[in-house]
């Protein structure tokens, strides 16, 4: 992760089933363009974009935001991009069940699994301006984003609708200072411990050193 200033980058990860508007949504939020005839990324892309946040004092950070392929063939290399994620977004489309239900049995579980245990989530429910086509509602995304801890937005890459929201909403979380001072917390404990383990193998390795001259 990076400082508070943004100096090393905040890196971002975004997570998802093919074709559900990773790339257009990384694409608005950078260039502010739209292609809806983009092709589906394979392995991965990468992007960044420098913000202020002017609600905490003007802090600046620089996102450093990765899309990642939601193909099956690509999932194991797909698990590489989560190391050292500060945030992990993840996005479905609204007018395909079947992107929110993998949200939630396998995205989610692989960031469980292997991210970080302070990882800030979001969840993007994408393609709102196909409302009419709904197949996730609303309410049943919002229930399932709060029972994580997840920020989440309805966006809009072809409209242009809350993306610049889902991106200030997760770095405010990240740069939040009690944020910031549970992160530090828990980074200096995992340190203290690792300190503990190699002293107590020193120690045991000059036991055994002993014993062999008796």
């Amino acid at each position: 992760m990076s400082d508070l200033h943004g100096q090393k980058g905040c890196k971002v990860v975004l997570l998802g089933d093919s074709g559900v508007g990773k790339t257009c949504i990384i694409s608005r939020y950078i260039s502010g363009t739209f292609d809806s005839n983009s092709a589906s990324t394979n392995g991965a892309s990468y992007a960044s974009k420098n913000i202020t946040y002017e609600k905490l004092g003007g802090k600046s950070l620089l996102l450093d935001i990765w899309d990642t392929a939601g193909q099956e063939k690509y999932k194991a290399l797909t698990k590489f991009f989560y190391k050292d994620a500060a945030v992990a977004i993840l996005v479905y489309d609204i007018t395909l069940r079947q992107s929110f239900d993998n949200i939630k049995d396998y995205w989610y579980e692989q960031i469980k699994e292997n991210g970080d245990k302070n990882i800030v989530l979001g969840i993007a429910g994408n393609k709102c301006d196909l409302y009419e086509e709904e197949a996730v509602p609303e309410a049943e995304a919002r229930e399932f984003a709060a029972s994580v801890g997840a920020i989440f937005s309805l966006t809009s890459a072809q409209n242009n609708t809350g993306i610049n929201e889902l991106f200030a909403d997760a770095g405010n979380k990240y740069l939040d200072p009690n944020f910031q001072q549970k992160v530090q917390g828990e980074k200096e404990e995992k340190e203290e411990g690792r300190q503990k383990i190699t002293i107590e193998k020193s120690d045991e390795k000059k036991e055994r050193k002993k014993k062999s001259f008796c």
